[in-house]
């Protein structure tokens, strides 16, 4: 019975519910949007031009593995149990994982699912993986190393002793650091251990050199420590990897010392240097120490990844280090030594090759954020998957270790931003996201807002989209996110529906602001009409884009310039620090700095209006047909002057506290007594007071602001909503609405406020109306949902974990459902409901959900992306060289190792076996089975399949054979013609020696 009374104290006739019952209310999980944990590494395939993201588990969920493709292409995997993902690896077109947990699991990226899972026995501490090879080399805790069958899905008979425990046989613990392939001949592997690294020879299946770092008496090392350069030391080795052309490997070690060896020859160490330093293996060698004061020395940072990078030439090198730097060094990133090209190792002396690696041709740093280390990379090459995934690498994706990702250009390290070049959920980690808001763009006017910017080529161009149901509404879902290092980002986060304009905006506030640090974003709102962008900032200032045409593209503005506009009363001009490279797009307009504390609240209207609330319980409203600051108070002025009364007890203890404002809003309608419709401004506060302002237009074309009246809440206003009471839809200020002004239109409307504690339906500024108290628990966000030709209810997140819709105007519950197991409760006030019913909300630091609260219940579907791309070739594996091939270098083909690893037992790949069964079934359909051969028919029918594997086996040997003879035939014939052409120099030759003599004779 209450709801009906609240309907007629609200002054509403109708029920504007009426057509939405409780069997409407279900949630759909519709998407995920960003990355659901810390990223602990990154894997990248240059064949497919895929980027995999794995990811920690934490109290948010397992770890994760995402992988992106061109645009939104994004395919999620989950583990077969909860853990962390330590290593990835593509291999062709399978993805290999190893978690926390030490399991292996094999994903298929054509089926984008898991196929195998390994449990090894121990624990892996490295993993191998070549794309011309179907197996996988784990490393295990005990020093042995192990092969993982990927196509057969076993463990291959194949495996390696520890063959440092017939170096040192007291060790206990050797496990393996690193394993890797050589990167000409495949019958090579390096095997690093903590102790040393071994070179092993598939072909002869022995090791055959060994290699040792060890510091006499007197020489510095890496850490250069006083206490122990007296005496002996062997550092622990952290990993070891290949020249690109397999003639030297380096090995680095816990005191950041990097140390090449000879392969080729006798193996001997050629150089050992830090970042810094170079000799550092040799007593009596001066280091620079880095201290703060004389006599002491800086701890070095752990060498965290090396990767020995080359150009198009192998033999063009240079050295990627994370990590190995002294800490007390200002400038954080990664270090680049560029080696030039190598001498040519059969004419170069050892003391050529020692200074090549003592004196790069440069060596630069290329820079990422401060307080905050690398522990990662991933290096994007070229086109080419070999060479350890090194070859021409054209840029570098870095970890850092708070867990965000900075793409670099490689090698001048200049940052890249990933907009429009990596996929939107990225964007999340790069760098973070300090606050979201959500606007709602009419779906001409999206499709228009396409910056134009020049752009380099995209990183990843893999993948296909799905197809997506067309639009399901006339209007986008554009998110605003902003992001750490003061970008803004808007893109179309959808319905769940088909993405036409996928690219993203972005904004740089940092240059609007004109300063590089404290770009701290409270609060953002957007003008889906018009196309303006305000933006709220932690240190006060209010900073407007509008869509315009860059008038300095191509040439840099004058950031710097603080002098106001005249006659503005503190707007600044700062159009001229728009992105150069930005031709057309958001660009800077005008900026607000009044010293007024942190931006609390901010709206931008679709007519021509920003207002702002501030920390200090200020306001102010700005005309940007100006621009110009038309209004500006504060709230504990305008509390003296309140005309209007409450029909509510206020709280006395109210009066003692700050107030600012929280949520604005501009409508149109008539206020109670009016008998005209005008501009209105909603302003809602901490303390839950709602102010009232009218804009009037002036006769010299301008506007004015006057304020009409307040009323009081109980609690901190979340939401304000002006409603048409003969109709139910918005009366929000859109820009037809305000047109009709001048013909006299007028809006009979309410206003529908939402506190913590309460809601309530009143006509401003009377503070009459319907008033609800939540009895369940208190609302964190809340806002007007419509269900298309049904009506409209009042959605809200509760503190309980709940989502609960209610009637408008009688303010029923008629629909919970809990939500609290996807989304985060403590982030429920950071949630956005929109008017279609989508709610986006934080399950975790870093990633978003949308759903849905007029669905079916149904959970979050799997992606329909397609990854794999079957006509992707991947290019022929590096050989040796052909010198090395008649010096009687003895090569491995990847067939070769097949037999070495598999065993002669191997049953056919199954891509073999596939394709034998294709053409069988392609030749039974051709109608090329023998028809008029009953026997032959029932023999192919009682032919079971290995049977028929077998007769194809001795098909293709008979076949082999001959080829054979058909070979031994053209070597015999060629063997003829080699005679035939010997006879044939044989008699020019006596020709030549009778022609002489005859003519010295004169015969």
């Amino acid at each position: 019975m209450a709801h009906f009374l609240r309907a007629k104290q609200a002054g509403i006739q109708s029920d504007f519910s009426a057509g939405i019952t409780s069997e409407l209310f279900a949630l759909d999980d519709i998407a995920r949007y960003g990355i659901n944990s810390q990223v602990s590494t990154l894997a990248y395939d240059p064949v497919q031009s895929l980027l995999a993201v794995g990811t920690n588990e934490s109290q948010y969920g397992s770890g994760q593995i995402y992988v992106f493709g061109q645009k939104r292409v994004s395919v999620t995997l989950n583990l077969p149990r909860r853990a962390s993902v330590k290593i990835l690896q593509f291999c062709a077109d399978k993805l290999i994982s190893v978690d926390s947990k030490h399991d292996v699991a094999i994903f298929s990226l054509e089926h984008r699912r898991l196929v195998a899972t390994y449990a090894p026995p121990g624990y892996v501490t490295s993993l191998l993986t070549d794309s011309s090879l179907d197996y996988a080399f784990l490393g295990l805790q005990n020093g042995e190393v192990i092969a993982y069958d990927l196509d057969r899905e076993a463990v291959a008979p194949f495996k390696i002793p520890n063959f440092w425990k017939d170096q040192n046989p007291k060790a206990r613990i050797l496990p393996v650091v690193s394993v890797s392939l050589h990167p000409r001949d495949v019958g090579t592997l390096l095997i690093g251990y903590t102790e040393g690294a071994v070179i092993y020879s598939f072909k002869q299946n022995k090791p055959i050199k060994y290699f040792q770092y060890e510091l006499p008496p007197g020489a510095p090392g890496g850490d250069s420590d006083p206490s122990s350069v007296n005496m002996v030391r062997r550092p622990r080795l952290t990993q070891a990897t290949w020249h690109p052309t397999g003639t030297f490997i380096l090995t680095g070690h816990e005191d950041s010392s990097l140390v090449i060896w000879d392969v080729a020859k006798d193996g001997r160490m050629i150089m050992a240097r830090t970042l810094t330093d170079c000799n550092v293996h040799k007593p009596g060698t001066s280091t620079t120490s880095f201290g703060s004061a004389a006599s002491t020395f800086s701890v070095k940072e752990p060498l965290f990844r090396i990767a020995w990078c080359s150009k198009q030439n192998p033999d063009d090198t240079g050295l990627l280090i994370a990590g190995g730097a002294p800490t007390t060094l200002p400038t954080k990133g990664l270090t680049f030594l560029d080696l030039g090209p190598t001498p040519n190792y059969a004419t170069s002396s050892w003391q050529i090759l020692s200074d090549h690696f003592d004196s790069p041709k440069r060596q630069r740093i290329l820079p990422t954020p401060p307080k905050a280390e690398v522990v990662d990379f991933c290096l994007i090459p070229r086109s080419s998957p070999h060479f350890a995934g090194s070859h021409d690498p054209i840029a570098v994706l870095t970890l850092l270790s708070s867990g965000e990702i900075v793409t670099l250009s490689f090698p001048s390290g200049h940052p890249i931003s990933p907009t429009n070049q990596l996929h939107v959920s990225l964007s999340y980690v790069h760098p973070f996201i300090g606050h979201i808001d959500l606007a709602s763009i009419d779906r001409m006017r999206w499709l228009g807002m396409t910056e134009k910017r020049p752009t380099g080529p995209p990183i990843l161009k893999g993948g296909a989209e799905a197809t997506h149901p067309l639009k399901r509404y006339e209007s986008r879902n554009t998110l605003q996110t902003a992001h750490a290092d003061g970008t803004v980002r808007v893109w179309d986060a959808g319905h769940g529906d088909e993405i036409e304009n996928e690219d993203a905006l972005q904004i740089d506030v940092g240059r609007a602001l004109g300063r590089f640090e404290n770009l701290d974003v409270t609060h953002m709102s957007i003008a889906g009409a018009t196309g303006e962008l305000a933006i709220g900032m932690r240190t006060g200032e209010l900073a407007v884009f509008r869509w315009a045409v860059n008038r300095n593209f191509g040439r840099e503005g004058a950031i710097n310039d603080f002098d106001d506009l005249p006659g503005t009363r503190g707007l600044t001009d700062i159009m001229n620090r728009a992105e150069p490279g930005l031709k057309e797009g958001l660009v800077p307009f005008t900026l607000l700095s009044k010293g007024q504390g942190s931006v609390t609240t901010v709206k931008m209207s679709d007519v021509g209006f920003v207002a702002a609330g501030f920390e200090d319980g200020s306001i102010s409203v700005i005309d940007l047909r100006g621009p110009a600051i038309i209004f500006e108070a504060s709230l504990s002025d305008l509390s003296k002057h309140n005309k209007r009364g409450s029909i509510r007890r206020s709280n006395t203890n109210n009066h003692h506290k700050s107030e600012w404002p929280t949520v604005m809003e501009f409508g149109v309608m008539s206020l109670d007594g009016d008998d005209y419709s005008s501009i209105l401004l909603f302003v809602g506060t901490n303390l839950g007071r709602i102010a009232t302002f009218k804009l009037l237009p002036e006769s010299s074309g301008g506007h004015s602001v006057h304020f009409a009246g307040s009323t009081s809440l109980d609690d901190c206003i979340i939401s304000i909503s002006p409603i048409n009471a003969d109709t139910g839809v918005g009366a929000s200020a859109q820009q037809s609405a305000v047109a009709n002004l001048r013909h006299g239109f007028k809006v009979n409307g309410v206003l529908l406020a939402v506190s913590q504690t309460g809601a309530r339906i009143f006509k401003p500024v009377s503070a009459k109306g319907a008033s609800k108290t939540w009895d369940e628990s208190l609302c964190d966000s809340a806002k007007i949902a419509r269900l298309v030709d049904r009506g409209s209810a009042l959605v809200g997140l509760f503190r309980d974990g709940r989502v609960r819709a209610y009637s408008i105007p009688g303010l029923k519950e008629f629909g919970h459902a809990k939500i609290s197991h996807v989304l985060d409760i403590k982030r429920f006030s950071e949630a956005i409901v929109t008017e279609s019913g989508d709610v986006f909300g934080w399950t975790g630091p870093s990633e978003v959900a949308v759903l849905n609260v007029w669905g079916t219940g149904q959970a979050l579907p799997s992606s329909s992306d397609k990854l794999y791309n079957t006509d992707a070739v991947i290019p022929p594996r590096p050989t040796i060289s052909n010198l090395q091939w008649i010096s009687g270098t003895q090569y491995i083909t990847p067939a070769d190792m097949d037999i070495l690893i598999g065993g002669p037992d191997r049953p056919p790949l199954r891509r073999m076996i596939e394709q034998s069964r294709a053409d069988e079934q392609q030749r039974r359909l051709g109608g090329r089975m023998p028809a008029n051969s009953s026997s032959a028919a029932a023999g192919a029918q009682e032919e079971g399949y290995w049977a028929y594997m077998q007769r194809q086996m001795n098909e293709r040997t008979e076949k082999l054979g001959i080829m054979g003879d058909s070979m031994d035939r053209l070597e015999e014939n060629s063997s003829g013609w080699a005679d035939d052409v010997s006879k044939f120099v044989q008699q020019q030759k006596r020709r030549a020696v009778l022609g002489v003599v005859k003519g010295k004779l004169g015969l």
